[in-house]
């Protein structure tokens, strides 16, 4: 379940099970990336957006929520960021 080299993006969704709305698997796989083996590094000014960083190889993660009209935003997105796009969108040190 760990991210993998050569991934760069992972999108989530939602699943109708003829009563309820459940997490599709790879949200799932993005809640528990986010619990524990991704470190928050930043938030946007939204609030909405978070970056993450994976301690393992110290590439950067953007979680987001890209479906506006839904209820929270949707499911969630993680995107990689290089080191210039994670700097010049949020502020860390």
């Amino acid at each position: 379940m760990k991210l993998k080299s050569n991934e760069t993006i992972l999108k989530g969704g939602w699943l109708y099970d003829g009563s309820s709305i459940k997490s599709d698997n790879i949200t799932k796989r993005i809640e528990w990336l986010i619990s524990g083996e991704l470190k928050e590094i930043a938030t946007d000014e939204t609030g909405w957006n978070k970056l993450y960083q994976d301690l393992k190889d110290n590439r950067y993660w953007e979680l987001t929520y890209t479906e506006s009209e839904q209820h929270g935003g949707g499911a969630p997105n993680l995107k990689y960021l290089s080191n210039h796009e994670a700097k010049s969108k949020y502020e860390f040190n």
